[in-house]
């Protein structure tokens, strides 16, 4: 039986809300107040905007939990519509639920989830830890809208109604920690994951046409042994990679969500074969690898999908942070600092110096790694608060994981946008720098040994003169010996030489 409805508004499209309807306090008690309608749940009666999709539990969120500018983000809303279609295709099949009011259902979900109803969820994550608010704000609005469509008023909860018809099968216990893993796995597949590739991508490049560009590497900040610049962006390329696999292997973790299990994760008041249905379902309607928990209850007490998402959002931010630093670094100056990298001019660097250039891409990458290890920390804390069935703090597990899915995945794209491919080498800084270097008398160590060559650089440092020149007065080498010896390329690549080593 086919459960996906033909668009059934006449006019051809759903209306729009209007603008700030969702914002309007909602009125509790006494007289009707003009502009309003009167909707009722288990509570009793309650007024809301005549103009708005949502009902009564809504509104009674509104009232209790007013956390200005802290809205639960719209992916899990998007998610939880998907979850809502899925169940009334899967109740219809299973002969729980009317085709005609699943179909409305259907058709009123889909709306919800294309996002022109954006408006009408206006709830804060800091509400219930179950994220039952959400829930019914959801169900309410399908309810509403499916209602409409069916010709009747705003707010007569028939032919639909919220609880009985959208939230059939269904637990906020279940329907919320699923949407909130497909959220979380939707922003990962499609906004960080390519983010990522593409900054990896970019630094590959560069690590290709500067693969013959000998410079100084460096630890604890100090001149060490030549490498070139190719290797180093190699380096930065293979750790984005590492995160890359981490992150990939994040998403059969969140793709097992706990749809069936309702209430404790035991299935009550969800028909036989109701949680494999959704997750097949699910496959289909939101284009993600869904999978049930095994057992149920797993995904309800346990917020471990979300919470292993996150340490892999930890890991890119620790190595987007190291990235960003070391450009920092090696484009400090340009004159009196290392100077190797010249960075684009792509907005005035101060107020009061003029011409100056600033790292500014690297400094936002920089904070938005901070906000993520921070975002990070309250998530390992919510994580620990499944007591018994249920974690009751999803809400914001759920939306510090988005958070930090956003801000990375748009930290990656405008660091490689505006700073990675204009970023160019300063050839002779790096040049220059290599020929200083008292740490090409490495090469000189197997021959003169380690003592003695230390002795050398420590002169060298200490008389202002160069290596070369100490080193041929001490006459233990001749002229052609060590040019021989201490070449910075040689050096570099010891082992693209008689095929290992360069031999000594």
């Amino acid at each position: 039986m086919d459960l996906t409805p033909a668009n059934e508004n006449p006019t051809g499209s759903a209306p729009q809300p209007e603008s700030g309807t969702s914002q309007t306090d909602p009125t509790l008690t006494g007289q009707n107040p003009t502009g309003t309608r009167e909707e009722r749940d288990s509570l009793g009666s309650v007024f809301v905007p005549a103009s708005a999709y949502w009902g009564a539990s809504t509104a009674r969120a509104l009232a209790h939990f007013d956390y200005p500018g802290e809205r639960m983000p719209i992916e899990v809303v998007h998610q939880l519509a998907t979850v809502k279609a899925a169940a009334a295709a899967v109740n219809a099949r299973l002969g729980v639920l009317a085709p005609d009011v699943a179909r409305l259902i259907i058709a009123a979900a889909e709306e919800v989830r294309s996002g022109i109803f954006d408006a009408e969820f206006p709830l804060s994550v800091f509400q219930t830890g179950s994220g039952t608010h959400t829930n019914m704000n959801v169900n309410e609005v399908i309810a509403n809208r499916a209602n409409e469509l069916a010709g009747r008023p705003r707010g007569t909860r028939e032919p639909v109604h919220p609880n009985d018809h959208v939230n059939r099968s269904q637990s906020s216990n279940d329907a919320f920690p699923t949407a909130a893993n497909l959220a979380v796995l939707s922003v990962l597949t499609v906004e960080v994951l390519p983010a990522l590739d593409e900054l990896t991508a970019s630094v590959e490049r560069h690590a290709a046409s500067w693969s013959n560009v000998v410079k100084l590497g460096r630890t604890h900040l100090q001149d060490a042994v030549p490498m070139t610049v190719g290797d180093e962006w190699l380096g930065h390329a293979g750790r984005l990679r590492g995160v890359r696999s981490a992150a990939a292997a994040a998403v059969p973790v969140l793709a097992q969500v706990p749809i069936g299990g309702t209430a404790v994760g035991t299935g009550l008041n969800a028909p036989p074969g109701f949680a494999n249905a959704m997750v097949a379902e699910l496959r289909v309607r939101s284009d993600l690898p869904t999978a049930s928990c095994d057992p149920l209850m797993v995904g309800l007490a346990g917020a471990d999908a979300l919470l292993h998402a996150s340490s892999v959002l930890r890991q890119i931010a620790v190595v987007l942070f190291g990235f960003a630093n070391d450009i920092r670094w090696l484009s400090s100056g340009p004159r009196a600092g290392l100077g190797e990298l010249l960075l684009p001019s792509s907005e005035p660097g101060s107020s009061i110096m003029p011409g100056k250039v600033n790292p500014t891409q690297c400094e936002a990458a920089m904070m938005v790694t901070a906000q993520v290890l921070g975002n990070d920390a309250t998530v390992v804390f919510a994580a620990t608060q499944g007591n018994l069935q249920l974690n009751t703090m999803r809400p914001v597990l759920v939306a510090n994981v988005l958070r930090s899915s956003r801000l990375l995945a748009g930290s990656m794209r405008q660091l490689r946008k505006w700073l990675i491919e204009e970023l160019e080498l300063n050839p002779a800084a790096i040049e220059a720098q290599v020929e200083r270097s008292l740490m090409l008398a490495t090469a000189l160590t197997p021959i003169l040994g380690y003592d003695r060559v230390a002795g050398f650089t420590h002169e060298a440092h200490r008389s202002g003169r160069s290596l070369r020149e100490v080193v041929l007065a001490s006459g233990a080498v001749g002229a052609a010996r060590y040019d021989e010896l201490v070449n910075p390329l040689r050096m570099a690549r010891p082992h693209d030489h008689d095929g290992d080593v360069i031999q000594i």
